[in-house]
């Protein structure tokens, strides 16, 4: 996937429309740079899966 796409998931993951983003070991690089352009990564939480993968959800503000 390339940036423009991981920009394009990372604004479905804070809208709602999907709950996760896996990212292969691959395409970490591609996320990176998308992530560090996406104005609420403080508010996405990676987590650490076997194999280098990892999965990406939004946390909702509790009044959200």
């Amino acid at each position: 996937m390339a940036k423009a796409e991981f920009t394009d998931q990372l604004q479905k993951l804070r809208s709602g429309e999907i709950s996760e983003i896996k990212v292969q070991p691959t395409e970490f690089m591609d996320f990176q740079e998308a992530f560090m352009d996406f104005e609420a990564r403080k508010r996405v939480i990676g987590t650490a899966q076997k194999g280098g993968i990892v999965v990406y959800t939004f946390e909702k503000a509790q009044s959200e």
